[in-house]
């Protein structure tokens, strides 16, 4: 029954997401509370807390990266719901294939507009400064608009997946 519920959750935020690069409150905070309480029902109190720590640990990691201009809020709040709708381990391997979903998908992108070696140039740059220097003015540069953009669905979904089919 959750797999069905998160499979909706997660079909609706892609079309959402690649459509007007947003994902509602609706679907985030409703897919949330969905997971609670079907944890709960279906296991009660041990489903209750794996749901509650599934929604802490997705939401908790993606807000890290948030604050650093990688995603959206909408995909902190989504991952919080897909922790809520499954348990910790499933949130974490779909987040990490994700993220690697992003990494591919990304330097495809910088291969096809021909700024490979910019980006790479200007992020071993960034990285150095903040290492060497501390200076966190390279984050605000970043977000400012040197970071590439695009839907973080086209990573989730297929991240979400793998994560599923793989078994965890």
């Amino acid at each position: 029954m959750t797999e069905i519920v998160l499979a909706v959750l997660i079909a609706a935020a892609f079309a959402s997401d690649v459509r007007t690069m947003r994902i509602p409150n609706w679907l985030t905070v409703g897919g949330a509370g969905c997971g609670l309480a079907l944890q709960s029902f279906l296991f009660g109190w041990q489903g209750a807390w794996g749901s509650v720590l599934g929604l802490l640990t997705g939401f908790g990691i993606v807000l890290l990266l948030h604050a650093v201009g990688a995603v959206g809020a909408g995909d902190v709040k989504l991952f919080g719901a897909i922790g809520a709708l499954s348990s910790v381990p499933f949130v974490l391997s779909a987040l990490t294939y994700s993220i690697l979903y992003a990494a591919c998908i990304g330097i495809i992108v910088l291969v096809v507009k021909r700024k490979l070696l910019t980006t790479v140039r200007f992020a071993a740059v960034s990285v150095s400064m903040l290492v060497a220097f501390k200076d966190s003015q390279v984050i605000s540069r970043w977000k400012r608009g040197t970071a590439m953009h695009f839907p973080f669905m086209l990573a989730v979904a297929p991240g979400s997946v793998t994560a599923y089919f793989l078994g965890l």
